[in-house]
């Protein structure tokens, strides 16, 4: 299956299974790296960047959904978000490059209309391809996503939905 295609179809099973509705964002890590088949952060490829970032932005759009995009751990897995989904963070001061960053940081940098850093965000999904370990920039309770593709190109695809913590044992009635 073709990157394009992957990325696609895993965004859209993400969206429906969990249950996103507009104005609610994911965070997506992504290693170009790893879906060459190489470690991550060895191999990085920015045309892989623009390709994943572009078919994400595609499907999300659709629904509405908002992307934050974490950079890898040369800038201590920073946040790459638009300003208006910013509000409630700290803009922190610096600009991912394919070198510190990572290719997909760095295309969703330049393709974002206003971009801003984040040291700090909490989404309300998470799409992870090739190991990137984007769950501290997760709501809790993270509740994971089996999708039918499991791997772009040679990375591992791991997803995730969260929901508000259940308190009050036993008794409790919940929503």
């Amino acid at each position: 299956m073709e990157i394009n295609e992957a990325v696609k179809n895993i965004a859209t099973e993400l969206c429906i299974k969990a249950g996103l509705k507009p104005g609610q964002t994911v965070i997506i890590g992504c290693s170009t790296s790893e879906i060459r088949g190489h470690h991550i952060g060895s191999q990085s490829d920015a045309e892989i960047g623009f390709e994943v970032f572009s078919s994400l932005k595609s499907v999300f759009g659709k629904y509405g959904v908002g992307m934050a995009v974490q950079c890898c751990e040369h800038l201590n897995r920073a946040i790459i978000v638009e300003r208006k989904d910013a509000a409630a963070f700290d803009i922190v001061n610096v600009v991912p490059v394919i070198e510190a960053g990572g290719a997909f940081a760095a295309a969703a940098y330049k393709e974002f209309i206003d971009p801003v850093a984040l040291e700090v965000f909490k989404a309300d999904a998470g799409l992870d391809i090739g190991g990137t370990l984007i769950g501290m920039h997760l709501k809790r309770v993270a509740v994971p996503i089996r999708t039918e593709v499991k791997r772009v190109g040679e990375a591992v695809v791991t997803a995730a939905g969260t929901r508000p913590p259940m308190i009050g044992g036993s008794r409790a009635v919940y929503n």
